[in-house]
C-alpha cells in the first residue's frame, strides 16, 4: 500500500519533501485562478541534488486535488520511481523529460492550455508589448509549432531545439510553457504572461486595427524587459516576494496541500 503522509515525510530528504510543498503550492494556485484545464496540464519540478528525477502530478487528480505527498517521482524516461498507485501523463515526460533534460536552470517546468495565452499562441508575433504586464517578456517568447497531441517522443528534441534559453514558449494552437529556478518563479511567469495576453486579446477586441495600438518603441520595450530581469531596484521577476503571501493565503483557505 502507499505509504501515508509521515511515513513518506521520514522517507526522502528535508529538501524533497520541502519541494513537493512548493510544488504542490504551485498546483492549487494555478487552479486558484482557473488556469488548469481538470485533469491534463502538469507541472513539475526536479528533485534537490537528483538531476534526473523529478516530480509530477498523478494522472486523474485535478489540480485542487494534488498534494506534496501524492505527487509521483519519475525519471526523465518516464519510469516511476516510487510506489505511487497512479499513472503519469505521457505527454507529461515527453514534455517534461525534454525541458529538464536539456535546462540545467529548469527546476520547475509548468505547462497549462489557460485560454488567453493559447488565444495569443495563434498570432504570428505571440505576446505583443502592449502591456507593462508584457514588457519582461519582450524578445524572451519562444514558439512551439503544432504536431498533435505531444506523445511522440521524437518532438522531444524540437521542444528543446525551439525553447533555447527563453523563459517561456508559446506552443502553438496548445498552450504555454514556463521555465522557473523555484515553483514560485514558473508560477509568476504564468501570471504574468496570461494578464498580458488577456490584455493584448482586450485591446485587439476594443481597436481591431493594429495601426491605431499605442505600441512603445524597441528601445523602451528592451529597457522594460531588462528592468525586470536584471532586477533593477524595486522590481523582482522570480516571485521572492509575491510567493509568501500567496502561501499565507493557502495556509488560511486549503493547508492540505502540505499533507
Amino acid at each position: 500500500m502507499p505509504l501515508n503522509t509521515s511515513q513518506r515525510a521520514a522517507d526522502m530528504t528535508a529538501s524533497e519533501w520541502q519541494m513537493r510543498i512548493d510544488l504542490a503550492a504551485c498546483y492549487r494556485l494555478v487552479a486558484r485562478l482557473g488556469l488548469d484545464d481538470m485533469i491534463y496540464n502538469h507541472i513539475s519540478a526536479r528533485v534537490p541534488g537528483k538531476p534526473d528525477e523529478f516530480l509530477i502530478n498523478p494522472y486523474g487528480l485535478l489540480f485542487e486535488e494534488i498534494t506534496a505527498s501524492n505527487l509521483v517521482k519519475i525519471n526523465l524516461h518516464g519510469e516511476k520511481l516510487d510506489d505511487s498507485p497512479h499513472d503519469v501523463n505521457v505527454a507529461a515526460f515527453v514534455i517534461h523529460g525534454a525541458i529538464h533534460s536539456s535546462r540545467h536552470d529548469a527546476i520547475c517546468v509548468l505547462h497549462t492550455h489557460s485560454d488567453c495565452s493559447l488565444a495569443v499562441s495563434t498570432q504570428p508575433d505571440g505576446l505583443l508589448p502592449l502591456s507593462q504586464f508584457a514588457m519582461r517578456f519582450y524578445r524572451r517568447q519562444a514558439f512551439h509549432d503544432y504536431e498533435g497531441v505531444a506523445i511522440d517522443i521524437s518532438e522531444q528534441q524540437r521542444l528543446i531545439r525551439d525553447l533555447g534559453d527563453h523563459p517561456v514558449m508559446l506552443m502553438r494552437n496548445h498552450g504555454l510553457l514556463t521555465i522557473g529556478r523555484t515553483p514560485a518563479e514558473a508560477f509568476m511567469l504564468l501570471y504574468y504572461f496570461e494578464r498580458a495576453a488577456k490584455i493584448q486579446l482586450q485591446i485587439q477586441a476594443a481597436t481591431p486595427n493594429a495601426s491605431e495600438h499605442m505600441m512603445p518603441s524597441h528601445e523602451t520595450s528592451e529597457k522594460a524587459a531588462r528592468q525586470f530581469w536584471e532586477q533593477h531596484g524595486d522590481i523582482l521577476i522570480n516571485g521572492e516576494r509575491e510567493w509568501p503571501s500567496l502561501i499565507r493565503q493557502l495556509a488560511r483557505e486549503c493547508p492540505d496541500y502540505r499533507q
